[in-house]
């Protein structure tokens, strides 16, 4: 016996307006599918199979996951057939999870107790929930002993039944072998004239057996995605959902409605985060680490101590303690700089290693570069690494001064304790401990008229 997962994400998306599949709409920079198939990969099953129909091709090319596989539901034709094209995939002794590739929040937790609950005794188990506003979904119908009988879908509701508060939320379990026997007895006379998964129930209470039923802890996890409104809101929810873990986690946020967490974040004690700072994929932050407004950080280490200025921009780099960045600071992908280096504002820095306690501070273009500890790089400074074809190293040593607006054109080698000077154009490798400096002779033409405007 094992868990197989049928998610059911073949559906057109209509009313998003958008040439992009609805299970692909982004949800925290991630499609909403995306967010499924993760989840359920955490849950040990053996066998991820999603139906897909409308942009097939498409979410194939863009779903990742292990044990991941596609079924195509060719006519959508209910919910019923959808889970029907999984049938191959599982099989009698297997415990089958039904989700949804619309509805991207369900968590693991719930998934299990959902799971706990199917037994040789009870082959079907129901994720349920109480709605202020209960209207648009399926009902679900109980006896006097409040044992469930049936879900009622809106469109066939009575009066009487619309006003049941608990609703279906698609989500359910069942035994591999009750689910083929019923989906085989699925009829489509209904208001819809679709195959309704949700008929099963009936057919499991008819058969003798009680449905267990579990709810959520909150409302987020089962709210699905319709239109571009719905998936705003959904998405608000959810960041102010990643915000206060971050608060429970002892992070302070200037204000809690303006940081944006599209990934994974982890954090020391005593972290600081001003306004509209975004977080992109797996982001660690050290103890007492500062982040200024409106900066984007992205999959990147930053160590203990570390002050981010406002408008910055890390991606893909490597900090570690005690540095300082920005403000309207860029490091690039491949960045590392080690304890207490400096980057100032209006810097970019690409692919290169800074040493410890080494400064480039003012609007300065570092690519392609080894520098070692205690160095000081003035402003204007640019390592000119890319020749149109290819990009070539700078080294520099520990120690080494160059003066403002100097460019060193790589490949080329400055010794430990060099100074450049100010102005200079760096073509060969450059000796430790001296001064090096290239400058043309200055001059000044006497009698020299600046020109006028001529008259129209």
């Amino acid at each position: 016996m094992s868990l197989k997962v049928v998610i059911l994400a073949a559906g057109k998306g209509t009313r998003m307006r958008s040439q992009l599949p609805k299970v692909l709409q982004p949800l925290a920079q991630q499609p909403l599918l995306q967010h499924v198939v993760n989840t359920a990969s955490t849950l040990d099953a053996t066998q991820i199979v999603t139906v897909i129909g409308h942009g097939a091709e498409t979410v194939q090319q863009t779903i990742k996951g292990e044990h991941l596989e596609f079924a195509l539901q060719a006519e959508q034709l209910g919910t019923g057939h959808a889970v029907a094209q999984a049938n191959d995939y599982y099989g009698e002794n297997d415990t089958v999870l039904i989700l949804y590739g619309d509805v991207p929040l369900t968590a693991q937790s719930t998934l299990k107790d959902l799971l706990s609950l199917v037994d040789a005794h009870h082959p079907l188990a129901l994720l349920t929930i109480r709605l202020a506003d209960s209207s648009g979904y399926g009902r679900i119908v109980r006896n006097q002993h409040h044992q469930v009988q049936a879900i009622v879908e809106e469109k066939d509701a009575t009066a009487d039944q619309k006003s049941i508060l608990e609703v279906n939320t698609g989500i359910m379990a069942v035994k591999g072998a009750y689910l083929k026997s019923w989906l085989g007895k699925l009829s489509s006379d209904n208001a819809q004239g679709e195959l309704y998964l949700t008929d099963i129930i009936e057919m499991c209470v008819a058969d003798g057996f009680q449905v267990h039923t579990t709810q959520p802890d909150s409302e987020i996890e089962v709210l699905g995605v319709n239109d571009k409104k719905q998936l705003q809101d959904l998405e608000r929810r959810y960041q102010r959902q990643q915000a206060e873990q971050l608060m429970r986690s002892g992070v302070t946020l200037m204000d809690a409605g303006r940081v944006d967490v599209r990934g994974q974040i982890e954090v020391g004690q005593d972290v600081s985060i001003d306004v509209n700072v975004v977080f992109e994929g797996r982001v660690k932050l050290g103890d007492n680490v500062q982040i200024g407004a409106n900066c984007i950080i992205k999959e990147s280490v930053i160590a203990d101590n570390t002050i981010i200025h406002a408008f910055s921009h890390i991606e893909d780099s490597q900090i570690e303690q005690a540095c300082v960045i920005g403000p309207y600071a860029r490091l690039r992908p491949g960045t590392e700089l080690a304890s207490e280096a400096k980057i100032g504002n209006f810097v970019e820095v690409k692919k290169s290693k800074i040493g410890f306690g080494s400064k480039v501070n003012h609007l300065s273009y570092i690519g392609d570069t080894l520098m070692g500890a205690h160095c000081n790089i003035g402003a204007g400074t640019i390592t000119c690494n890319y020749d149109g074809v290819n990009k070539h190293l700078t080294e520099i040593g520990e120690g080494v001064f160059v003066g403002s607006d100097s460019q060193l054109v790589a490949p080329v080698k400055l010794g430990d304790g060099a100074t450049i000077g100010a102005g200079s154009t760096i073509t060969k490798e450059v000796p430790a401990e001296e001064l090096t400096l290239s400058r043309s002779k200055q001059i000044t033409l006497k009698g020299w008229q600046k020109p006028v405007k001529k008259p129209k």
